[in-house]
């Protein structure tokens, strides 16, 4: 669990991008710990789901839009 909070520290604080920012969103999804986080980490997460980046389960399934994140 350090681990997922580590990487939301480091997304916070704009330390982490593209790939890193991909893999802490799936960490989050796969794991359920999106839903106790507060609203903006949610609809990012639909967002990523929606866009066909990340599946519900939390698998990266697209990284062409990598870009956009």
């Amino acid at each position: 669990m350090t681990d997922i909070v580590d990487k939301i520290i480091a997304y916070e604080a704009g330390d982490i991008y593209g790939w890193e920012v991909l893999d802490m969103y799936a960490d989050l999804i796969k794991t359920g710990m999106i839903l106790n986080l507060q609203g903006t980490y949610q609809r990012e997460a639909r967002h990523l789901i929606e866009e066909g980046i990340i599946d519900q389960n939390g698998n990266i399934i697209d990284t062409s839009k990598l870009n956009a994140i």
